[in-house]
């Protein structure tokens, strides 16, 4: 595995400035001093895996500013421990076998941090959540008011909308957590913000930050209120920490409850808006997760995404818990709880501690024979994490050899006589370095100064494309801006046209109306909601008027009851109506005329009836269909006639049937 690791240390506060020391498997290299901004820039370039510090303090504070500026998948690890439980660094050092050089200098500390990270010795200090900001809004300023700057606004919401539902489905895809507020506005969205519940590593490559367009996204991962620190490695943590399994509840209200490998319970606790930051606090100050459990199946991505963040199992039951099997685990243990949260996260634990009650039993029987019964948690939780009983125990007794053991193991005797020779000619091979080292120092300051000289000449060189650029960019948006008025021209003037036939239009059917002796009739071609809404944006549809449908096919009886509601005389229709549609008039009152019923004589754009033709058909339909009332009500009290007379009949029988 290849691995880079910064090793860093102060050299100077005011201004601050770092000595830096690099390892790459296994190659230590001196990188020099830098400043803050400099070493930034460094890190960004060169994306290490670990930046090592013995102390995060020595940032002060700019330690927030460089937790933010650090590339994804760079950690940035305090080697000497949590805070409060810090060791000192040359003691670390000797445990882990590192030799320290003679002078104590920041070099020697930042080589030393880097050494003990890639041992995998240390705390990562996590400034962010597992949550990111995803916010969706338009991109450029809509100007000022008039029609062509609505229909913009309009189009920009849509696009807004269309990405917001873009970023929802790819989250979906990914099956990432995530919450969802959006603010709706002219049919469209003005404004989306999610709330992610992965890391910055996770979204990478899923959504990207979009700006400069009509539509800007912004991502923004969330910052921790308190900074928290967490082993590097999970059996370093088993080592220091109480191993446990822990049942977890997530909702408004958060459930969490302990249980360690004995099976004995920790803690039961509920809390309603428990922040992730907060479930992590409380569960980390109880001891280090070997199992994250849940008592539903599937696993809520709450659950999941704590088991990543600890590196823990995830235990899902075979099916969700039911009622009944928790109180029963409960009553097991002879626990009460204050609540159906608590109940809930206790039973998940306890159900995986049964799951694995089998082998924590073998581990136990085993540990006996080797006297290694002390150590049967710790070895317990090893098990858990991937290792076999035997990489396990071996694991332990490591541990707990002397360290004179150890160094003798690591660090025999060697006869260095044979080397004594080899030593001096490479110390003559240094003394002719040093003079040749010397040679190139002069002739590195000779091009230094060459440097500087055209560094100036480039400077002015600079000043004069600089000015020539400014003006090309000055032009260009000058050209941007004349394109931009032109086609808002053209718009105005399409729309002036637009207006002018409609009101054309209008006057002339006015105008055949006053006239008296035919009715003009509003044409819509298809009865949908669209020529509805245009046919009232660009004429009207007001009590009285006639209506004239060419295609009705498709319509519901929604735009039965708006046209009921409108009040209009009657309705003409080239085919039959849909049901619904005729239903909903004709409880109005609207009657409904087929082409055959009345002649429709079509003028240019729009279409005519005669005046007496119209109430003449109108008057019929009304009286067909109150005929057609009246039979139905007559059938009505005929079969209720009918009904009381077989019902008579069947009463006669019955009494004439007893009397016998």
């Amino acid at each position: 595995m290849r691995i880079l690791v910064l090793g860093l240390d102060i050299i100077s506060e005011d201004p601050k400035r770092f000595a830096v020391v690099s390892w790459f498997n296994g190659k230590l290299e001196k990188k020099g001093e830098f400043t803050l901004y400099r070493l930034i820039r460094f890190i960004r370039a060169k994306r290490p895996d670990i930046v090592a510090m013995d102390s995060v303090t020595e940032l002060g504070n700019d330690l927030r500013k460089f937790l933010r500026a650090l590339p994804e998948g760079t950690k940035l690890v305090q080697v000497t421990g949590r805070p409060g439980e810090q060791r000192s660094l040359w003691s670390l050092a000797r445990e882990h076998g590192i030799r320290i050089g003679d002078k104590f200098d920041p070099y020697e500390e930042a080589k030393v941090c880097a050494l003990l990270a890639a041992k995998g010795v240390g705390y990562e200090v996590l400034a962010f959540e597992d949550e990111v900001i995803i916010t969706v809004t338009r991109g450029r300023s809509q100007g000022k008011g008039g029609w062509s700057q609505d229909r913009y606004r309009r189009r920009v919401y849509s696009l807004v909308q269309a990405k917001v539902r873009e970023i929802e489905e790819t989250l979906r895809r990914a099956d990432i957590p995530f919450d969802l507020e959006t603010e709706e506005r002219d049919r469209g969205v003005a404004r989306g913000e999610f709330k992610v519940y992965a890391s910055r590593e996770e979204l990478a490559g899923l959504v990207r930050p979009m700006r400069g367009g009509d539509v800007e996204v912004r991502i923004r991962p969330v910052e921790r209120k308190v900074l928290e620190f967490v082993p590097l490695r999970v059996e370093r943590a088993i080592e220091e920490r109480r191993s446990i399994i822990i049942g977890l509840d997530p909702g408004i209200t958060v459930g969490i409850a302990a249980v360690d490998l004995d099976g004995n319970v920790v803690a039961v606790y509920s809390e309603k808006n428990m922040a992730l930051s907060e479930i992590v606090r409380f569960i980390s100050e109880l001891g280090h997760p070997i199992i994250i459990a849940t008592d539903v199946n599937p696993p809520p991505g709450l659950v999941e995404k704590m088991a990543r963040s600890f590196k823990a199992q995830l235990f899902v039951p075979r099916e969700s818990l039911k009622v009944e099997e928790k109180n029963e685990l409960l009553r097991s243990l002879g626990i009460t709880v204050e609540d159906d949260h608590q109940r809930d996260a206790l039973a998940a634990a306890y159900k995986a501690y049964l799951r694995y009650k089998p082998k924590f039993e073998h581990i136990e029987a085993r540990l006996k024979e080797l006297g290694l019964w002390k150590k049967r948690n710790e070895i317990k939780a090893l098990v858990l994490s991937g290792y076999n009983l035997g990489e396990a125990i071996m694991k332990v007794k490591m541990a707990e050899r002397p360290k004179e053991d150890v160094k003798e193991k690591h660090e025999p005797e060697v006869d260095v006589t044979p080397y004594l020779e080899r030593i001096r000619e490479l110390e003559r091979t240094i003394e002719i370095l040093e003079r040749e080292n010397a040679e190139l120092r002069s002739l590195v300051e000779k091009q230094r100064k060459r440097i500087e000289r055209l560094e100036e000449m480039l400077r002015e060189f600079d000043e004069k494309v600089r000015a020539k650029i400014i003006r090309e960019k000055e032009i260009q948006a000058r050209d941007r801006r004349i394109a931009q008025l032109e086609e808002k021209l053209r718009e105005a003037r399409e729309m002036v046209e637009k207006l002018s036939r409609d009101l054309a239009l209008t006057k002339r059917m006015r105008l055949m109306e006053l006239r008296g002796k035919v009715i003009p009739v509003k044409v819509i071609e298809n009865l949908t909601w669209k020529e509805i809404e245009e046919l009232e944006g660009n004429v009207g549809i007001k009590k009285g008027d006639v209506l004239y449908v060419l295609n009705p096919a498709g319509a519901g009886r929604s735009i039965g009851e708006h046209l009921a509601a409108k009040r209009i005389k009657a309705l003409i229709t080239v085919k039959e109506l849909p049901v619904p549609v005729y239903e909903a008039l004709r409880e109005r009152k609207i009657p409904v005329l087929l082409e055959g019923e009345i002649e429709v004589k079509r003028v240019d754009e729009f279409a005519v009836v005669e005046r007496n033709a119209l109430e003449e058909a109108v008057r019929r339909k009304l009286e067909e269909w109150a005929e057609e009332e009246k039979e139905r009500e007559l059938e009505s009290v005929l079969r209720v006639i009918e009904e009381y007379k077989v019902e008579r009949i069947k009463e006669l029988i019955r009494r004439v049937e007893e009397g016998r």
